[in-house]
């Protein structure tokens, strides 16, 4: 039996414009972003449509302005997109998720997930920590690069995203992610790109953060949703609400095992991944990771109107 999967984007998909041609064609989107603005209490509307790009890519508007864009697809379309089996969301994205399948309610989410930005981004001064992806090497030689980086700094480093195979992201003390960079070149990884972000997200710098969202994230009311969401820390289905929410208090800290998020909906059955959002990140690792399966999938991005014409 084909399953279906809806996926949900995380930070670094935004841009100046998002969801302005889907706004101006459905008006369940544009009544989406008139209920952010309103739980927001200033126009991430208009910051979505005009910019700046450098206000827009500050972490506490970039989340909820991703949030909304997703949400904008799903309100519109969730009549002519295929019902989902599961859903999972990229970091930020599992809240998308869970908004998506009923279980948060919008209003309460985009608020959460702009506190959840300042919290991440204050958790650790710019400048003092860092993330680099380390591109074409195995985990266990990606585990043990960071291991040696650490001992001979005194410093934290870890793996932080484990985005698709030979795709995983490290993070931690500026000083550290150098090492574990150099000690992966050491070790024949080819390409090691240190990224522009201004904190070490996933890793256990981002402690304070977890401990300053903790009575947000308390104070969230969970439903059962539609469909189980694969959740980020764990890579397990869940459905229960107080696994959700503890899915989300331990993401913050905790890897994103993407890599086995997809690996998990692939051994289910899904055969077609709907990637809703800004971007089309999501869609280009399940192709890539499901070919080096040798399985055949249909992986598709909805952001923009003209997009509808995937469906046939």
């Amino acid at each position: 039996m084909n399953k279906v999967a809806w996926l949900f984007p995380g930070q670094g998909s935004q841009a100046v414009g998002m969801g302005v041609a889907l706004a101006a064609a459905e008006p369940a989107a544009q009544a989406v972003l008139t209920a952010a603005d309103e739980a927001l209490g200033f126009p991430l509307s208009q910051l979505m449509a005009e910019g700046p790009e450098e206000t827009l890519k500050l972490t506490e508007h970039t989340q909820p302005a991703i949030l909304t864009h997703s949400l904008m697809v799903v309100r519109a379309w969730a009549e002519r997109l295929p019902a989902p089996d599961f859903a999972a969301g990229h970091s930020l994205g599992e809240y998308s998720a869970l908004v998506a399948l009923g279980a948060l309610d919008f209003a309460a989410a985009v608020r959460t997930v702009r506190e959840r930005g300042r919290a991440m981004q204050q958790a650790v001064p710019v400048g003092v920590g860092a993330m680099a992806a380390l591109l074409n090497m195995s985990q266990a030689d990606v585990e043990a690069s960071c291991a040696e980086a650490a001992a001979a700094t005194g410093q934290v480093v870890v793996p932080a995203n484990f985005n698709g195979p030979g795709q995983i992201v490290i993070a931690g003390h500026a000083g550290a992610v150098e090492a574990a960079m150099e000690a992966a070149k050491a070790r024949g990884c080819r390409k090691a790109v240190k990224l522009p972000v201004s904190a070490p997200f996933h890793s256990p710098l981002m402690g304070p953060a977890q401990a300053h969202m903790e009575p947000f994230l308390q104070g969230l009311s969970f439903a059962t949703p539609r469909c189980p969401l694969v959740n980020n820390v764990d890579a397990l289905a869940v459905s229960e609400p107080e696994a959700l929410r503890d899915g989300l208090r331990r993401q913050i800290p905790g890897a994103v095992r993407w890599q086995a998020t997809l690996d998990l909906l692939l051994d289910q059955g899904v055969t077609t991944f709907l990637e809703l959002g800004p971007g089309k990140v999501l869609a280009g690792l399940v192709k890539r990771q499901a070919k080096e399966r040798g399985m055949e999938v249909s992986a598709l991005s909805f952001g923009a109107p003209e997009d509808l014409a995937q469906l046939g």
